[in-house]
C-alpha cells in the first residue's frame, strides 16, 4: 500500500496528482478521525490549562519558596495554553482544508506528503525533506 494519500499520474493533461481510489478515500477518513480526536484532547488539556493558569492570590498563606513554585508552575502552564490554542487553531484548519485538491501537497516542492506524516503531525504542510532544509 502506498503511503501517501495520492496517485501519481503522467498522462498529459491530467493533474499531477489525482485521489483516485478507495485506499484514498479510506486514508482521508482516517486522517480526518485522527484530526477530530486530537482537536478533543487538546480542548479537554486547554480547560485544565486555564484552571492552572489562574493568577495566585497575594494573600494564599503559603510559604515563600511554595509561592515561587506556583508561579513558576504557573508560568509553565500559560506557555503549554498557548502552544495547545495555536495546534488547535492549526488542527481546525486542516480539518476545514483536508478536501482541497492540493491537501496533502508539500507547500515548498508540491510532492505528496507521505500519510504517515500526516498521521503523526496532521498540521503540517510540508514533507520531511522541505523541513529539514528550513531548519
Amino acid at each position: 500500500m502506498e503511503d501517501t494519500l495520492w496517485h501519481k499520474s503522467y498522462a498529459p493533461g491530467v493533474p499531477k496528482f489525482l485521489k483516485t481510489d478507495k485506499i484514498i478515500m479510506l486514508n482521508k477518513k482516517k486522517l480526518e478521525n485522527h484530526i477530530r480526536e486530537k482537536i478533543e484532547v487538546l480542548k479537554e488539556n486547554i480547560i485544565s490549562y486555564k484552571q492552572l493558569t489562574k493568577p495566585i492570590p497575594p494573600d494564599n498563606s503559603i510559604g515563600r519558596l511554595t509561592r515561587m513554585e506556583a508561579i513558576s508552575s504557573k508560568s509553565i502552564n500559560e506557555a503549554a495554553l498557548r502552544n495547545a490554542n495555536y495546534t488547535l487553531s492549526k488542527l481546525e484548519r486542516v480539518l476545514k482544508t483536508i478536501n482541497d485538491p492540493d491537501f496533502g501537497l508539500c507547500r515548498e516542492c508540491e510532492e505528496p506528503i507521505p500519510f504517515a506524516r500526516l498521521m503523526i503531525v496532521p498540521e503540517t504542510d510540508m514533507c520531511v525533506e522541505c523541513a529539514d532544509k528550513r531548519l
